[in-house]
């Protein structure tokens, strides 16, 4: 079985594709909303992060503006991440799965759990536009390009990205 890792900028449209993969009756695990799950099934690992980061629940998405407290959040939750990661792949049946995460490229963590690496990319303006938040989270994230496989341009409508989704499937396949 193959794993693809799809990856990009916020606001670039991975999600998007992810669902559209999905759609098309792929596996995906979408590593955001796991990582969410897991703060609720994992026993006491939301108290335990409050209280190492000294921060309430509810303001959580401040450690994206503390690269010091961002890095003992991941060092916290990644480990729950990848152990999630590595069941949910060997459940599989499907000759072909897709994990989605903006991060796992650039974390040592996540080597070795995909295959390849397919990179949506789309123009930073049209970035902010879809999610204003691209602005801010911009200069936190980073895509070696060496390490790409696939890349797909997002600079149009969903359907022009279903289409590059599908030629690509092509490819893979």
């Amino acid at each position: 079985m193959k794993t693809i890792l799809v990856t990009g900028p916020i606001g670039s449209g991975k999600s998007e594709a992810c669902r559209y993969l999905a759609s098309m009756d792929f596996p995906v695990y979408d590593c955001d909303s796991r990582t969410k799950m897991l703060y609720s099934l994992v026993p006491g690992l939301k108290c335990s992060i409050e209280e190492r980061l000294d921060l309430p629940w509810s303001e959580i998405g401040k450690v994206f503006s503390d690269p010091a407290k961002l890095r003992t959040l991941e060092e916290m939750v990644y480990p729950y991440v990848v152990e999630d990661l590595r069941g949910w792949k060997a459940a599989q049946t499907a000759p072909l799965l897709f994990v989605e995460s903006a991060i796992a490229l650039d974390k040592p963590q996540f080597d070795g759990l995909y295959d390849q690496v397919l990179l949506v990319t789309a123009p930073f303006e049209v970035r902010v536009q879809r999610n204003p938040k691209a602005a801010e989270r911009n200069a936190l994230q980073s895509f070696d390009p060496a390490r790409i496989d696939y890349t797909v341009d997002n600079d149009s409508t969903p359907e022009a990205l279903q289409l590059k989704i599908r030629q690509l499937i092509c490819k893979l396949i």
